[in-house]
């Protein structure tokens, strides 16, 4: 070789480059891997199972494991050395050719080795620069160093040599010069490779190159069996046995020398294939991927640079390009990728057949490279048609062209897909992850909806539950939207499709006869079986009901129009389906009353002559409602019916027996509940305070029907229950709509009804005083009744008591003349009119008054004034008067529509009289009073004669007073009132005329003055 490269300095200056390339370039970390290749294919020359050691020893340490060897001159181990100790054929004369050529394999016999280039070795000079391999029949070592001192003396004879080696800097072919060693391998081996570690970085990259030991060795060179790891510092590690951790499946075969045709000379010499497919047993299957420190790369045995994200390790005798990290294109590659593709196929095919699910096996996504996307093409085109996907059901694999899947979540509910699996041969379950390799294999979709559409509507209801239970899991709108259209088995035997509107069996229900239930579920009664109930059913639009729930059922209610219906047309009335409707009222216990189902009011039932009639409008036989209803206008239940049914069941189909009150909440008065709708009094109510809204309403049926003669006997009754008793006395207050005014409080339905028919508004109250005499005595029965229920049919204990209707009553009352009426309580109504100021109040068309005189008369209304100041009292040419204190004059005429007398007379006094003083003791007492009155012989005002007159008011008042008798005296009483009224002091009139009669008093009187209000 020394001579070749003096002759040639090129061929020098080509192995240096050649092997510079493979250190640094396709062999920079791949130590170990060749290391552990010529082990393997060291051991399958020989035939026997190959195990390797790799140890890290200290730099003075090349003994142990049975003994020391040696490599001359002694490896110098400052960084440490590497031992790959192995089992196998040893070194020979071929061997130690290859090692010292490049590209010149010994490794010619087929199919049992792996190395094929004759370059592997190279990989050494990445950490040292004095390798060595010991074996028993002698050793071979190789030297940097004593290569530079062999190139130098070479170069002495060759220039050209000489100025290569000055310009490689010392950069030699180190392989190309073997040197003898003497030494032999560790007890038990058979070869032994030195390595001397270069410096501390050679160190670190033989120390991260033994981590990454691990099973992917083994099944990429199965001729070993065996490797052992010992790094100082760390325990042993062994790696061995990798079948039992890995699912193999093996293909072999032979290639055609036409796919050969393009490879090198020495390469068609192997016409022989391999390829494994290993699947960790663990991890894998869930899609866990190859274990941790496994390259996720082509083998070929060994990792190439290809990539490879497959759960699967592909181990094949691909060819490579020559720097032996990519797998060479051509048809070789292609024919094992064909067999790569066909054995994955195999492999879970095989996966499946034991139950294994190989959905995480299917290849997803985009390809990481050209072989990944090329496999993969082949994979996807074989495996829709192999048996790799497991059922729902029990049975033997399916293809995915065979399979269908459910879209949307349901797809991967176990128990959901358990339900429905009978239905839809070759269901697969579709868990959220899988999703993608099933739409890769072209699995087939199916709506959740269509599923339900098949399942069969037997009527086995336990089995429906059960199905249910499996469907439950299933939540979103969508599926919701599919399970709506179930099958439902009801309780009377039929299945319906459709969930909404459904009742499920609700507390209460049990205690029903199943013949009720099969007559309700004929009448329409769409009641879900017992058996069959499951929350589900709720979830997807059903609802609990209990006996109430049903009364209240659109079916129920079609129900008793249906038999109301027959019954107006005078056909037959099935007693059965009336009896379940009864059955179900009985089930509600007690808490229904007639107001709650208003429509049951129409169901036909037996009257005591034998034919059918409204409930409603039937009698309890012997009740209270017997004896005070208007026979013409209600019929008498049979008393066989009567007999058989609980007086409350009865009532609350409206069955009357004593009054009982209806109460509805958030009623709108131009629109009134079923409730209340066929009350009589309830509508009159609410038409006469419409429009507005009531929080609560509460009225008695029946009040229209109630005999004249029996109105005692139901008052009575009425007071007697709290509840009619509340509908009585309570105020409703009435909401009139956004700016129409504020609310009011006004008599409920009854008390309007009551004082309709009784009138007895406006009539005094037993206990009343005030008012007896002027309103008239309530009948004597009404004393009996407590003192609100007579408030509330309008009986008034004090002025106070009167609304507006009760005004009008009271009105009314003193109107008439057949009654007397003493002055002092006429004139008290005047002052409560006044100061109540009712609007609206209905005038009578005659009304009590009083006359000049202080007689009480009764005149037409148009013929009577509002007297608007006391000197009006005088008049008697104005007709009849109504008096009221001064101030309350106007008010008192707008209520009762009346002039006042101001408007109807001038009130122009004749003739001019003559001026007189006030006297002193006057103006003490009234200080504002005029300072001069005007005497008259005879006062007349319009014409009309008076004793005394008031021209204006205050200071500027004329007050004239006329004379009496035959001494022409000035009465004190008619002075004294005259300047009373002048100055609006009208309750010092007494005190004035006392001062003016008798003078020298005034004084006295000026202090009891002192005393009044200021």
């Amino acid at each position: 070789m020394l001579a070749a490269w003096a002759a040639s300095p090129d061929r020098f200056r080509e192995d240096a480059n050649a092997e510079e390339d493979l250190v640094h370039g396709g062999y920079r970390d791949r130590l170990v891997v060749e290391l552990a290749q010529n082990a393997a294919d060291a051991a399958a020359r020989a035939g026997v199972p190959g195990r390797l050691l790799l140890r890290l020893v200290g730099g003075d340490d090349t003994g142990g494991a049975g003994g020391p060897w040696t490599a001359e001159p002694a490896p110098d181990g400052g960084a440490g050395v590497l031992v790959a100790a192995s089992t196998g054929a040893p070194l020979d004369v071929e061997g130690v050719r290859a090692l010292a050529s490049l590209r010149a394999s010994a490794k010619r016999d087929t199919g049992r080795t792996v190395g094929r280039f004759g370059v592997g070795f190279a990989a050494v000079l990445a950490v040292s620069d004095a390798p060595a391999l010991l074996t028993r029949s002698g050793g071979v070592r190789f030297s940097r160093e004593e290569t530079v001192e062999h190139v130098r003396e070479a170069a002495t004879a060759s220039p050209g040599l000489a100025a290569e080696a000055a310009r490689r800097g010392g950069h030699v072919p180190v392989l190309r010069l073997p040197f003898p060693a003497s030494g032999s391998a560790p007890q038990g081996y058979d070869t032994a490779v030195l390595l001397p570690l270069r410096d501390d970085a050679a160190a670190d990259l033989a120390h991260g190159l033994l981590d990454r030991v691990d099973d992917a060795l083994l099944l990429a060179l199965p001729g070993l069996a065996e490797v052992v790891v010992e790094v100082p510092g760390r325990p042993p590690r062994r790696a061995a046995d990798a079948a039992e951790r890995w699912a193999l499946l093996h293909r072999s075969g032979r290639l055609d020398a036409a796919a050969l045709a393009g490879r090198p000379t020495e390469e068609r010499e192997r016409t022989g294939w391999s390829l494994t497919w290993a699947l960790p047993r663990t991890g894998a299957s869930d899609g866990g991927g190859l274990p941790a420190g496994v390259p996720a790369v082509v083998h070929a045995p060994t990792p190439t640079d290809d990539p490879l994200p497959w759960p699967a390790l592909l181990v094949a005798t691909f060819p490579l390009g020559p720097d032996r990290r990519r797998v060479a294109p051509g048809p070789v590659t292609d024919a094992l990728l064909d067999a790569a593709a066909a054995a994955y196929a195999d492999l879970l095919e095989q996966r499946a057949a034991t139950g294994a699910d190989v959905l995480p096996l299917v290849p997803t996504g985009l390809p990481a490279g050209e072989v990944d996307a090329a496999l993969r093409e082949r994979v996807l085109a074989r495996l829709p048609a192999a048996r790799v996907l497991r059922t729902v059901e029990a049975g033997p694999p399916v293809r995915p062209r065979d399979a269908v899947a459910l879209a949307g979540a349901a797809g991967g509910d176990a128990e959901a897909l358990a339900v429905l699996a009978p239905v839809l041969a070759g269901l697969v379950a579709v868990p959220p992850r899988d999703r993608a390799a099933l739409r890769t294999l072209g699995v087939a979709e199916t709506d959740l909806a269509d599923v339900v559409d098949a399942l069969p509507a037997d009527t086995d209801p336990g089995r429906w539950r059960d199905r249910y239970s499996g469907l439950s899991g299933l939540r979103d709108a969508a599926e919701a939207e599919a399970l709506a259209a179930l099958p439902v088995p009801l309780a009377d035997g039929r299945v319906v499709r459709g969930v909404r509107g459904l009742l499920l069996p609700g507390p209460g229900l049990d205690a029903l006869p199943p013949a009720t239930l099969a007559a309700l579920g004929a009448a329409g009664l769409r009641l879900v079986h017992p058996a069959a109930t499951h929350p589900l059913l709720e979830r997807l639009g059903a609802r609990t009901a209990g006996p109430r729930e049903l009364l209240e059922d659109a079916a129920c209610r079609a129900l008793v129009e249906d038999l109301a219906d027959a019954a107006d047309a005078g056909g037959a009335v099935d007693e059965a389906l009336v009896d379940a409707v009864l059955h179900v009222v009985a089930a509600c216990a007690g808490s229904l009353t007639a107001a709650d189902v208003p429509w049951l009011a129409d169901l036909p039932l037996l009257d005591d002559e034998g034919r059918p009639a409204p409930a409603g409008a039937l009698v309890l036989p012997g009740s209270l409602a017997e004896q005070v209803l208007d026979p013409d206008e209600v019929g008498v239940l049979a008393a066989a019916v009567a007999e058989r049914w609980p007086a409350a069941t009865l009532a609350a189909v409206g069955v009357a027996g004593a009054p009982a009150a209806t109460v509805a909440r958030d009623v709108d008065l131009d629109d009134l509940p079923d409730a209340l709708r066929d009350d009589p009094a309830a509508r009159v109510w609410a038409r006469d305070h419409a429009p507005g809204t009531a929080a609560e309403v509460a009225s008695v049926a029946g009040l229209d029907v109630v005999r004249d003669d029996a109105w005692p006997q139901v008052v009575s009754a009425l007071a007697a229950d709290a509840g009619t008793r509340a509908a009585l006395v309570d105020p409703v207050r009435v909401v009139p709509p956004p700016g129409a005014g504020p609310a009011r409080d006004v008599p409920g339905p009854v008390a309007g009804w009551l004082r309709a028919r009784l009138a007895l508004a406006g009539c005094a109250d037993p206990e009343a005083t005030d008012v007896s005499a002027v309103l008239p005595a309530a009948p004597a029965w009404v004393s009996a009744l407590p003192a609100p229920v007579r408030a509330a049919l309008g009986l008034v204990r004090g002025w106070e008591d009167l609304d507006t209707d009760g005004w009008s009553a009271a009105l009314a009352a003193t109107a008439d003349a057949g009654r007397d009426a003493p002055l002092p309580a006429v004139l008290a109504v005047w002052r409560a009119l006044a100061a109540a100021a009712p609007t609206d109040v209905d005038l009578p068309s005659r009304l009590r008054c009083v006359t000049a005189a202080g007689a009480v008369v009764v005149l037409p209304a148009d013929r009577v004034v509002v007297a608007d100041a006391p000197m009006w009292a005088q008049r008697d040419d104005l007709g009849g008067l109504v008096v009221a204190p001064t101030d309350d004059a106007v008010t008192l005429a707008d209520v009762l529509d009346l002039d006042l007398a101001g408007e109807v007379a001038e009130g122009l006094v004749a003739g001019g009289g003559v001026r007189q003083e006030v006297p002193a003791a006057a103006r003490d007492l009234l200080p504002s009073a005029p300072r001069h009155w005007w005497r008259h012989d005879v006062l007349e005002v319009d014409g009309v004669g008076v004793g005394w007159w008031v021209d204006g008011d205050g200071t500027a008042a004329q007050v004239h007073v006329a004379a009496t008798g035959a001494t022409g005296d000035v009465p004190a009483a008619a002075l004294a009132r005259g300047l009373a009224q002048a100055v609006g002091r009208w309750d010092a009139r007494g005190q004035v005329e006392a001062a003016l009669a008798h003078p020298a008093a005034a004084g006295r009187l000026l202090v009891e003055d002192a005393f009044g209000p200021r």
